[in-house]
C-alpha cells in the first residue's frame, strides 16, 4: 500500500530537463513513474524509496502500446493514496538542424511522433483513466518558444511545439466544461544548457542560419542549468493559477 501522495508521470527523463524534473521530484515526495527509452540508473539508485519511482523502457515513436499501457496503469492506481495526479509530456527528438527538404523521412516522422503524437495519445490515456479522481489532475505540455516564434532550419520542431500549443488550447476547453476537470498548460521552459542546445551550436551554419545565435548564447553564459529550469518548471506546476494561462512561460510572474 502506497502512502498518500502526489503522483507524476513523467517522459524523457533519462537526462537533462526531464531528468532534472524526476529528481527534483523525488525530493518533494511524489510517487514518480517515467516513461523513456533507456531507464537512468541514478533514479533507481538513489537515495529515495524504491517504492516512489517506477522507470519503463519505452520508444515514444510507436506511442499506441505506450498510451494503452498507461492507461490502465493509471485505472489500477489505489485511489485512496493519490493526492494529485500529473501528467508532464517532456520528451522529444531533434531532427538534424537545416532545411525541411533536406531532412530524411525516418528522423522527420519520429520527431513528430515521439512529440505530437506520443503527448496526444498518452493525454488522452490519462485523462480517461482518471476521470473519477476527485483530486487536482493537471496536464503539464513541455513546449518552447520555437512553437511560438517560427525559425529557418526548425520547421520539424516549431511544427511540434505550435502543435502542442494549440492541442493544450484545445483541450484546456474541454476540460473546463467537465466536473474537476484537469488544468491544461503548454510551458516553455527557457533556453536550457541541454544536449538540444550542442546540436544546434554544432549544427553547419550554412544549412542552419541560427547556428551562431545558439553558439552566442553559450559563450555569453544566457543558459540555464537544467536543475534551474527544472525548478521554474515545478514551481509552475504548483502555482495556485495554474491552467488559467494555458500557453505560457516558466519565466512569467506568479
Amino acid at each position: 500500500m502506497h502512502p498518500v501522495a502526489p503522483v507524476t508521470i513523467l517522459t524523457g527523463a533519462s537526462r537533462g530537463l526531464g531528468l532534472a524534473i524526476a529528481k527534483q521530484l523525488l525530493d518533494q515526495g511524489h510517487r514518480l513513474l517515467t516513461l523513456q527509452r533507456v531507464p537512468n540508473p541514478e533514479l533507481e539508485h538513489s537515495e529515495h524509496p524504491a517504492a516512489l519511482i517506477e522507470q519503463w523502457s519505452v520508444d515514444l515513436t510507436s506511442p499506441l502500446e505506450v498510451a494503452r499501457r498507461l492507461q490502465d496503469w493509471v485505472a489500477a492506481l489505489a485511489r485512496e493514496s493519490v493526492s494529485e495526479l500529473n501528467l508532464i509530456n517532456n520528451a522529444a527528438l531533434l531532427v538534424e538542424p537545416g532545411p525541411l527538404a533536406d531532412a530524411g523521412f525516418t528522423a522527420i516522422s519520429q520527431a513528430s511522433r515521439a512529440g505530437l503524437e506520443a503527448p496526444l495519445l498518452l493525454s488522452a490515456a490519462f485523462l480517461h483513466a482518471s476521470a473519477d479522481l476527485d483530486v487536482p489532475r493537471k496536464i503539464l505540455n513541455i513546449s518552447s518558444g520555437l512553437g511560438r516564434y517560427a525559425m529557418a532550419g526548425s520547421a520539424v520542431y516549431c511544427a511540434i511545439k505550435a502543435g502542442m500549443d494549440h492541442y493544450s488550447r484545445s483541450l484546456a476547453l474541454e476540460e473546463a466544461a467537465r466536473p474537476h476537470g484537469a488544468g491544461i498548460v503548454s510551458l516553455a521552459p527557457g533556453v536550457i544548457d541541454t544536449d538540444m542546445q550542442i546540436q544546434l551550436r554544432g549544427a553547419n551554419p550554412e544549412a542552419f542560419p541560427e547556428q551562431k545565435r545558439f553558439a552566442g548564447l553559450k559563450s555569453e553564459g544566457q543558459l540555464s542549468s537544467p536543475d534551474a529550469a527544472a525548478a521554474r518548471v515545478i514551481a509552475y506546476l504548483k502555482r495556485a493559477d495554474f491552467g488559467k494561462t494555458v500557453v505560457a512561460d516558466a519565466r512569467d510572474p506568479a
